[in-house]
C-alpha cells in the first residue's frame, strides 16, 4: 500500500489554542487504516540490496555514508514519500517487508545506515557514540527505577517516550518470545483532548520543567536540563515527553521538589496517552521511522526467548533533519548533535554493547 499523505494543512499554533496538524491521530482510527504502512516491492528490495553492495566494494567507512554513496533509483522515490509523511502528515511509518535473514549483520547494518541517509542525518544516541544503535535486552535493571540506565537495555514496559533527535527509525532482527508491542501516540492529539479536558493542567505543561540527562552530561552543563513539555517555536508545535526522565530528577538536591499540581497533570498526560495510542506488533524485517516532535513510543515488557541467538534485537537510528522545523534551544541542541559527552567517540557497532 503506497504511503498517502494526509490532506489536512498545518495551522500556526500558540499556547492555549488547539493545535491543527495532520499529525494528530487516533491510534484506534489509525489502525483501520493502510496510508502509514508500506510494503517493499521486489524492486525496491533489490535496488536497496545493489545499493548496499556496491558500497561495500567502495571501501567508505559505514560513519561515512551519504546519500551519494547509497544512491536508491527506485526505493528513492518511496522514502522521499516517507520523510514527507514523517514531517508534514502523520508523523509516523511503517515499512514492511524487508528480508533481513537474507543478509548478514554488517550488510543488514549499512543497508538500514544507508536508508536513513534518505531521509536525515544520523547522530550520536549515547555517550558512546553509538551511531547505530541496538535495542536488545542488555541488563536486568529496571530503568523505570535505576538513573543509570536507558530504557531500550532492558525488557521492562518502556513508558512512553521522545528521543533526543527529530527522526528515530527501528529495523526489526529478532522479536520476542512474548510481549514487546511497539505503542505510539500522538501528542499532537493529547495537546488537544488536554486543553479541551483541563486546560488548567495544560498549562502547567507550557511551563518549565526538568529533565534528567541520565549521566550522560556535556561538557559544561549540568546533570539536567530545563524545557517544557509542550512548546510552540514561531507558531510550530513540539512536545518533548519522557515521565521517568521527569521523575528521576528528584535525586538532585538542588532540583525544585515536583508539585502536586505538575504531578497530577503528568498523570492526566500519561492518562491521555493511554486512551489515544495505538499498539503494533513487530514482525522481522519491519522498519519503523517515528517524528519524535509529534509523536511518542514506548514498548510494552517482553519474555526472550532462551536461545540467546534469537533474543528481542532491533537496529536504531537517530537522524536529525537539518533546518526543517523551529524548536527551542534547548531542544534544538539535543536534537542537532545527538548525546555527546567529552568521553563520546563515534561509532558504529555491529553487537551490542
Amino acid at each position: 500500500m503506497p504511503i498517502k499523505i494526509p490532506e489536512l494543512k498545518r495551522l500556526p499554533g500558540e499556547q492555549g489554542k488547539l493545535v491543527v496538524d495532520p499529525s494528530s491521530w487516533i491510534g484506534g482510527e489509525l489502525l483501520q487504516s493502510e496510508s502509514w504502512v508500506h510494503e517493499m516491492t521486489r524492486a525496491e528490495i533489490q535496488d536497496v540490496e545493489n545499493a548496499t553492495h556496491n558500497f561495500e566494494l567502495s571501501g567508505v567507512d559505514m560513519l561515512n555514508i551519504t546519500r551519494k554513496h547509497f544512491p536508491l533509483p527506485i526505493f528513492g522515490e518511496t522514502l522521499s514519500k516517507i520523510r514527507k509523511q514523517l514531517l508534514s502528515g502523520l508523523g509516523l511509518t511503517l515499512i514492511r517487508g524487508f528480508p533481513t535473514q537474507k543478509y548478514n549483520r554488517h550488510q543488514l547494518a549499512t543497508a538500514f545506515f544507508g536508508m536513513g541517509t534518505h531521509l536525515g542525518r544520523a547522530v550520536s544516541q549515547n555517550s558512546k557514540g553509538h551511531m547505530l544503535g541496538h535495542v536488545k535486552k542488555l541488563t536486568d535493571s529496571d530503568y523505570n527505577t535505576d538513573a543509570r540506565e536507558r530504557g531500550y537495555r532492558t525488557n521492562v514496559n518502556q513508558r512512553f517516550h521522545s528521543d533526543s533527535c527529530d527522526i528515530v527509525g527501528l529495523m526489526v532482527l529478532q522479536t520476542p518470545k512474548a510481549g514487546g508491542l511497539s505503542s505510539i501516540a500522538s501528542t499532537v492529539t493529547v495537546h488537544n483532548k488536554m486543553l479541551e479536558r483541563h486546560p488548567d493542567l495544560t498549562q502547567v505543561l507550557y511551563e518549565p520543567m526538568y529533565w534528567d540527562r541520565r549521566n550522560e552530561v556535556p561538557e559544561g552543563k549540568d546533570p539536567w536540563y530545563i524545557l517544557p513539555v509542550f512548546n510552540f517555536v514561531d507558531g510550530w508545535f513540539s512536545c518533548r515527553y519522557g515521565r521517568q526522565y521527569i521523575d528521576s530528577t528528584q535525586r538532585f538536591a538542588e532540583v525544585p521538589r515536583t508539585t502536586a499540581q505538575q504531578k497530577e497533570a503528568l498523570d492526566t498526560f500519561d492518562q491521555l496517552l493511554s486512551e489515544f495510542h495505538l499498539k503494533m506488533t513487530f514482525k522481522v524485517g519491519d522498519i519503523q521511522f517515528l517524528l519524535n516532535h509529534t509523536t511518542v513510543h514506548g514498548r510494552t515488557a517482553f519474555e526472550d526467548w532462551p536461545e540467546p541467538e534469537r533474543a528481542r534485537h532491533l537496529l536504531r537510528l537517530w537522524l536529525c533533519v537539518d533546518g526543517e522545523r523551529p524548536l527551542p534551544a534547548v531542544l534544538a541542541e539535543r536534537v542537532r548533535g545527538g548525546i555527546v559527552t567529552a568521553e563520546t567517540r563515534y561509532h558504529t557497532p555491529l553487537e551490542a554493547e
